[in-house]
């Protein structure tokens, strides 16, 4: 067996209607860092000192359809760590109670446990899971 060519993840990019209103999103509601942009693109770049996520302003956000994940070839959704179950249930607090996330399922087992996961649809509508890795 041959050794991965590639080394991990460098950058996700996703495509939103809005990037001020995402990107918002990342920096105050999940404590992103604005760490580049590049206004005639536009894109705005974030992260949380081990991942960039880059947020590219859709052309015309009336006419893009949004993702379906049962039609749709595509990201499903984007999984990001949470430090603990305890971690898990405040964000979860924090994000059933802002108006634009859609909270799919609360914080639950991951099959048999230890670890958790709750799915939402955040600002812009990508679907994220956040998982809390137990044991």
């Amino acid at each position: 067996m041959s050794e991965p060519i590639t080394q991990g993840v460098h950058h996700i990019g996703l495509t939103v209607p809005d990037i001020e209103v995402t990107g918002a999103f990342f920096r105050d509601v999940l404590g992103y860092d604005q760490v580049g942009e590049k206004p005639d693109y536009p894109a705005v770049f974030v992260s949380d000192g081990n991942i960039m996520i880059t947020l590219w302003q859709v052309a015309d956000p009336a006419t893009a359809a949004p993702f379906d994940r049962r039609t749709v070839t595509g990201l499903h959704h984007l999984a990001l760590k949470v430090d603990g179950r305890e971690s898990l249930d405040a964000l979860h607090a924090v994000l059933a109670a802002h108006d634009e996330v859609d909270v799919e399922f609360a914080p639950e087992l991951l099959g048999a446990g230890p670890t958790a996961h709750m799915m939402c649809a955040i600002p812009g509508g990508v679907r994220v899971e956040f998982i809390a890795p137990g044991g």
